[in-house]
């Protein structure tokens, strides 16, 4: 009797992470990429994570100081990192002297990013594997990187492999008393009528006794010019003729 031997099992399908530097032809599927990975974040920080503009993305592929590394399944972007030998680009705050006077060399990690789907499946630990095997090959002492202090699963991700908190640079907001920017109604002083006394000019009581009316009253009391002339003219001349 032929032995009947049992099913063979097939083994389940493994997925393999490919890590190579990024090329043109990726830019545009890198930057989406990155807009679905940091959405979230970005809605509840004060400062962007990652990444601030599409036209400073593509302005760091340019740069020769700047690693690019993109990590795929089957052809599909699952991670992407992208570390610094130095502090470059003309919005970057950090200060090269504090990491001089402590004798480090840091390489400068500026994105560490895993898709959704891929967080927890060992994508990000390669990730941060990499990024370890360039800086010992380049001759660095410490990954240095920034993360928001209310991205709590980042921190927590982070922690484990050991980094630690190297300054406290916190957002400082102060509530300032708001003010309306015009200013509220104010009451004029009142109109005098004629059964108080006092003519109804149109000009405020102050103006009243002042020079305006003592100017009127002036033009008042002066004699017409032209009234005088009329009376001369009409005055006989007196009759010489019979004293001579």
């Amino acid at each position: 009797m032929a032995e009947t031997k049992p099913p063979s099992r097939k083994k389940k399908d493994t997925l393999e992470v490919r890590v190579r530097r990024i090329h043109r032809r990726d830019l545009n599927r890198a930057w989406e990429f990155l807009k679905l990975v940091f959405r979230d974040v970005n809605r509840e920080t004060v400062e962007y994570q990652r990444p601030r503009s599409k036209r400073r993305f593509l302005e760091v592929y340019s740069s020769e100081w700047i690693e690019q590394l993109v990590y795929e399944v089957n052809g599909d972007i699952v991670g992407y990192s992208e570390c610094a030998f130095e502090a470059t680009g003309d919005d970057n705050w950090v200060n090269p002297r504090w990491f001089e006077k402590r004798g480090m060399r840091p390489l400068f990690v500026e994105e560490l990013a895993v898709h959704p789907d891929y967080q927890g499946r060992g994508v990000g630990s390669f990730i941060m594997e990499q990024l370890q095997h360039l800086a010992r090959t380049r001759g660095c002492t410490h990954l240095v990187l920034e993360v928001a202090e209310n991205n709590e699963s980042a921190l927590s991700w982070y922690r484990t492999r050991n980094f630690y908190k190297l300054d406290a640079a916190i957002f400082l907001a102060q509530k300032v008393p708001g003010e309306p920017d015009l200013l509220p109604p104010r009451r004029i002083k009142p109109r005098l009528s004629r059964a108080e006394g006092t003519p109804t000019t149109g000009l405020m009581p102050e103006e009243v006794s002042g020079p305006a009316l003592a100017g009127k009253r002036s033009r008042a009391r002066r004699p017409a010019a032209g009234g005088a002339r009329k009376k001369a003219a009409s005055t006989p001349a007196p009759d010489t003729s019979e004293t001579e």
